[in-house]
């Protein structure tokens, strides 16, 4: 006998990110603090997939920041490129945190001078590669300033 049933099974299985931002001045005392939230693109949702399945897709690499905004989750590059660096880290969290991957990426003392207002993950070292997306208030990153970004990426609803 086959009973059919209308049952759905529903998931809360999002992808939610933040970006942590650390601008500090020449003596390394800290200048500016951001937390801001992201837009994750449509080329993340197919990157996870494509992870979970065991394909070909490179592993993300790469965190870039720009001058431009207005980037949307069908985007795949920054508005305007300033700078593109390969991560410093990237780590899976632990107990309670462990569906957060940390993706650090440092830019120091004249690297991506400019006054910066957007940034991005990209799987590769591209601009047609971006992951995650989130555009902010302008950070006035001197040619003696480093910048550092914590973006935390939460896969499901932890």
């Amino acid at each position: 006998m086959i009973i059919a049933t209308d049952q759905k099974f529903k998931s809360s299985q999002g992808i939610k990110g933040r970006a942590h931002i650390e601008l500090r001045g020449p003596d390394g005392e800290i200048k500016e603090v951001r937390d801001i939230a992201n837009t994750i693109t449509e080329l993340m949702d197919a990157q996870v997939a494509d992870q979970m399945s065991d394909q070909t897709d490179a592993a993300i690499g790469f965190m870039s920041v720009g001058t431009g905004t207005g980037q949307t989750s069908a985007s795949v590059g920054l508005a305007t490129l300033t700078d593109r660096n390969a991560l410093d880290s990237t780590t899976q969290g632990a107990a309670a945190a462990d569906n957060d991957v940390v993706y650090v990426a440092t830019w120091a003392a004249g690297d991506a001078t400019a006054a910066l207002t957007e940034a991005g993950i990209m799987r590769l070292d591209d601009d047609a590669s971006m992951m995650t997306y989130s555009s902010f208030a302008v950070i006035n990153k001197g040619a003696a300033d480093s910048l550092v970004i914590t973006w935390t990426a939460t896969f499901g609803a932890s």
